[in-house]
């Protein structure tokens, strides 16, 4: 920036997103992500676009959307400030959802030629970000970094004429689309407008942005949603993180499911990106469960396709899907964003796979452009819960053959130690060596990220993997066993391994 030469603008990159800290408040937190800093990112990207498609910047359409965040206001206003002063228009639609401004780029109506999505999904209220789309999806890694270059650069021409500034209500087309492929699908025979008439369905928003599914998509479908909680936007997120993978979350929308009695409970992050739900008893369907359940409706309506999933599924789900489901399991790298990539590559390689979902809830479709959109699989749930309804059945009948472990757990090491990247690779090439000496010990073939090791001996009976984390000085285990006491066990053996390392903190284990 003109007034700070030393900006580390490639800090702000947090893999395909750009994240950083928007309000002050919390110690060792210093502002990055600042009104000035947003303003250039809507000056680059609009130049990036020009460079990317051709065309002049007063020839371009740029959305813009916010979750709930308390610096969403000030920042949606400083991205479009930057965006008009290159001549490109502005179509700003105030409260929204990742997914939501992807859509506006293939909706025909609009047909936005690129999105700017402000959110930090679950992170602390102090932080914020950027998502960006095009018509060819969210973008990479490589094209961020490019952003990031020219905001550094920042040789922008100011146009002589402003770009225009127009307030749309998209998340209303958007929760449209929901409600008329959820009448199609379900074709319910005697009210065909209200296929969810009967059924109490409620909904948890954590305060984020997601409070729409209530109001716009399960109300017009005729749902009882008495009983649904925290809807309202409020950026200080004063009830619960709003995350599937948080335990107090998942604890929160289970309780107020049993509490109201409802047939049905969902719950999404702050962006909506990811989403997750839990049955008439507040049973969680979300991680394994949830992946297990899309791949029964999957591969009922694609057979024999492959599933792409993150790498810490359990081996239940491996034998769920390929033999009670008669479809393939690939397994591939954490980041949904990998999955994603991963599927698609597999497409275009020959091999039919209709579904890539991590356990964090991300999930994408290949008949939805394949976006990781938490409403989107929410309403596949909810297509399938009306259809069991009239045929008399339960929707957990999909995954009665599921057979889920007695136990599992994830422990994250913390890496003291500058070069954490290398550490990190020592320790998982060593644990490899460690454990083809064990009895009882497997590693796991066509493996694409750390080390995953099968536990074969009765007191065990289970699995284990190492990776490194994404962006974090951690190395994250997943344990699972499929006897009691059996994740104690694996990690009992483990330990005598980690003790040699001194950078490890092993203090997760106590």
């Amino acid at each position: 920036m003109k007034h700070n030469k030393h900006f580390h603008w490639k800090k702000l990159q947090n893999g395909s997103d750009i994240r950083g800290v928007a309000l002050e408040g919390v110690a060792h937190e210093p502002v990055n992500i600042t009104p000035k800093v947003v303003e250039i990112l809507g000056q680059a990207f609009v130049l990036w676009l020009t460079e990317k498609f051709g065309k002049a910047a007063s020839e371009l359409t740029i959305s813009l959307g916010r979750d709930s965040r308390l610096s969403g206001v000030s920042l949606i206003e400083a991205a479009t400030a930057g965006i008009t002063s290159m001549g490109a228009k502005v179509y700003d639609f105030g409260m929204a959802s990742t997914p939501a401004m992807f859509m506006s780029v293939v909706t025909p109506e609009f047909a936005c030629d690129g999105a700017i999505m402000l959110t930090a999904s679950h992170l602390p209220f102090n932080r914020n970000g950027l998502k960006f789309f095009t018509s060819h999806g969210g973008l990479g890694k490589a094209d961020i970094s490019a952003i990031l270059e020219l905001a550094e650069h920042h040789k922008f021409e100011p146009a002589a004429t402003k770009g225009s500034i127009s307030h749309h209500d998209f998340i209303s087309v958007y929760a449209a689309g929901f409600v008329q492929k959820i009448r199609a699908a379900v074709n319910h025979p005697e009210h065909f407008d209200e296929p969810l008439k009967g059924l109490k369905i409620i909904v948890d928003a954590g305060n984020g942005a997601g409070g729409f599914y209530a109001e716009k998509v399960l109300k017009p479908l005729g749902a009882d949603t008495t009983g649904s909680q925290f809807l309202e936007p409020d950026g200080t997120f004063p009830n619960h993180i709003p995350n599937p993978e948080d335990k107090e979350a998942m604890a929160s929308i289970c309780q107020a499911a049993i509490a109201q009695k409802a047939d049905f409970g969902i719950i999404f992050d702050t962006d909506v990106d990811r989403g997750a739900a839990v049955d008439s008893t507040g049973k969680e369907l979300n991680r394994n469960r949830l992946i297990a359940i899309m791949s029964a409706i999957v591969l009922r309506e694609h057979p024999g396709s492959t599933i792409v999933t993150d790498s810490i599924t359990s081996d239940g789900l491996t034998t769920f899907i390929e033999q009670e489901l008669k479809g393939k399991h690939h397994r591939y790298k954490r980041g949904y964003k990998n999955v994603i990539n991963e599927s698609i590559r597999l497409n275009e390689s020959g091999e039919e796979s209709w579904l890539a979902i991590e356990t964090s809830g991300h999930g994408a479709m290949k008949e939805n452009y394949f976006l990781d959109d938490g409403a989107y699989l929410i309403t596949k749930l909810l297509i399938e819960l009306a259809k069991s309804k009239l045929a008399g059945k339960n929707l957990l009948d999909l995954i009665a053959n599921f057979q889920e472990p007695a136990e599992s757990e994830e422990f994250r090491l913390k890496i003291s130690t500058p070069e954490f990247k290398e550490y990190g690779h020592q320790v998982i090439n060593q644990l490899q060596e460690f454990a083809a000496k064990q009895a009882g010990w497997q590693i796991v073939p066509n493996n694409y990220e750390g080390v995953r090791i099968s536990c074969h001996s009765p007191e065990e009976d289970g699995w284990f993997l190492l990776r490194l984390s994404l962006h974090d000085p951690v190395i994250p285990l997943n344990v699972e066993s499929n006897v009691p006491g059996g994740v104690n066990k694996i990690v009992t053996r483990l330990l005598e391994f980690f003790e040699s390392f001194e950078a490890l903190d092993l203090s997760v284990f106590k």
